[in-house]
């Protein structure tokens, strides 16, 4: 029985012959390939979109864009990867967490509004798994409070809000094309900027705020970053991009098979059936741990001897040594802590099987069963 990941990216025989044509072209980094696919990602946004390194690197330079200080707060999530809150800190400014909804696994934006100071400049919600956060609340929040948002949409390409494409509308939007995402570049991606005057902005500051004058003079006025996409990355994401939707809608199917087939009498807590708006970018159980004989590393390594990665994604982070300048004690985050402790991510991508599917479920089903309290 072969090795089932718990994520794959799938890449065509047309992508790969074309990224071998760049590879033989000579021109390897920013170039053709990288414009091209930031024309398709703006076409796709309705949006100008320019793409980068990483979306962490995204995030990095939305908040330079945001204006966003030294010593100004931005309200986030401690439960994403740890990227999130450490963009806010490499701006050196202060990452304010807030508890999340055990439902939605997202922000609560009940509890945002609390949060809000003079010193706060910012919002980052994470759409966690790929279930889109309230945009209506979001924007309402940040607009009577006049914050800017920076949507840290790693997880959610393809998603939608009431029909409309996460990233088409709102502030600052930043997106994922690591080789775990929905699509892919290998590494790398993008921001969604509101005008073409940001777009400007973005390229001065992922490459080093260079700016290049007629007869090979330059100038640089402002401490940039090296963030630019490779032509080599930029091909692999022309490739997928026509892709995203097929590549979703099968997210979704396989979504719905978890649903189906894992026995409601485990006490498994299922994420929000959201097969409308969420582009099931993870599916994540929480276990039972509180009736189980064995804990989450039990369970993970007996599922691995069954051949199946388990991920786990996230713990919570807020108690992370990076953040112990902020105080934060274990308990502070309760729901963000529970969760995080209890989350394991099954597999899901594209290039699955219906009986992949259900050779997962039987295991979980073989693990947990006998190991019940």
């Amino acid at each position: 029985m072969s090795y089932l990941p718990f994520t794959r990216p799938s890449i065509d025989d047309a992508t790969i012959e074309g990224v071998a044509e760049v590879l033989r072209s000579g021109w390897l980094t920013s170039g053709p390939n990288m414009r091209a696919f930031e024309a398709a990602l703006s076409e796709y946004f309705g949006r100008p979109v320019r793409s980068c390194a990483s979306a962490t690197a995204g995030l990095e330079i939305a908040l330079k864009l945001a204006g966003v200080e030294a010593g100004e707060e931005v309200i986030t999530t401690p439960m994403s990867w740890v990227a999130t809150a450490n963009s806010v800190l490499h701006m050196d400014a202060v990452p304010v967490f807030v508890d999340i909804d055990r439902a939605t696994r997202n922000i609560d934006l009940d509890k945002v509004e609390a949060a809000i100071t003079p010193r706060t400049k910012a919002i980052m919600p994470v759409d966690l798994a790929g279930l889109p956060v309230d945009r209506d609340r979001l924007y309402d929040i940040a607009k009577r409070n006049n914050l800017r948002v920076i949507e840290d949409a790693a997880q959610s390409m393809g998603a939608n809000w009431k029909g409309r494409i996460v990233g088409s509308f709102g502030d600052l939007c930043s997106v994922s094309f690591h080789a775990n995402k929905n699509i892919t570049t290998g590494e790398g991606g993008a921001l969604v900027l509101n005008n073409e005057d940001e777009a400007k902005a973005f390229e001065l500051w992922r490459l080093q705020g260079v700016v290049r004058h007629p007869g090979g003079e330059q100038s640089c006025d402002i401490s940039g970053f090296k963030a630019n996409l490779t032509d080599i990355a930029a091909r692999i994401g022309l490739g997928q991009l026509p892709r995203l939707k097929e590549f979703n809608a099968r997210r979704t199917e396989l979504a719905k098979r978890y649903f189906n087939l894992i026995p409601k009498d485990l006490g498994l807590e299922l994420p929000i059936a959201d097969f409308e708006q969420s582009n099931w970018h993870m599916f994540q159980p929480l276990l039972p741990l509180d009736r189980m004989k064995i804990d989450r590393k039990g369970f993970i390594e007996a599922m691995h001897a069954r051949e199946i990665a388990v991920g786990v994604h996230y713990p919570a982070m807020h108690t992370f040594g990076v953040f112990k300048h902020l105080g934060h004690s274990a308990g502070d985050f309760p729901i963000s802590q529970a969760v995080g402790q209890q989350t394991i991510t099954l597999p899901l991508f594209p290039g699955m099987h219906d009986d992949d599917v259900d050779r997962v479920c039987e295991a979980v089903d073989a693990v947990l069963r006998p190991n019940l309290i």
